[in-house]
């Protein structure tokens, strides 16, 4: 079984996909940029701040699901700019403190609305 899921807690989808779908015990998330769920709107700030922003955006999403960054077994991480890794890392390092998912990061030329990074990934759905 199939479910897409949506939460108002997160930014709504800005095309034609789901914040998420749960197949077979996993979560797969769409891509979340540092845009404010309450707004819509980039948050303005460095790497870290924006960094940060995702994955809150992910956590809400991931919990949704009924699922969280716990439960995360992979992400992707797309930058802007890789010289700004280490400052990425730092705040990805907060929120995966304790087994940290298989994780690929790449820089991409571009990426919607001209962020500085967009973060996917797959999770297994709790209870599972």
């Amino acid at each position: 079984m199939t479910k897409t899921i949506s939460t108002d807690r997160a930014p709504k989808a800005i095309g034609p996909y789901s914040q998420a779908v749960v197949s077979n015990g996993l979560a797969f998330l769409s891509g979340q940029i540092p845009l404010d769920p309450a707004t819509g709107q980039i948050i303005e700030g460095d790497i870290a701040v924006q960094a940060a922003r995702v994955l809150d955006n992910l956590k809400a999403v991931l919990e949704a699901c009924g699922s969280s960054l716990d439960q995360v077994v992979k992400t992707t991480v797309y930058l802007k700019d890789m010289a700004e890794f280490a400052r990425m890392n730092e705040v990805y390092a907060r929120y995966f403190s304790q087994n940290p998912p298989a994780r690929a990061t790449v820089e991409a030329a571009r990426l919607p609305r001209d962020v500085r990074v967009e973060i996917d990934c797959i999770a297994v759905v709790a209870g599972r």
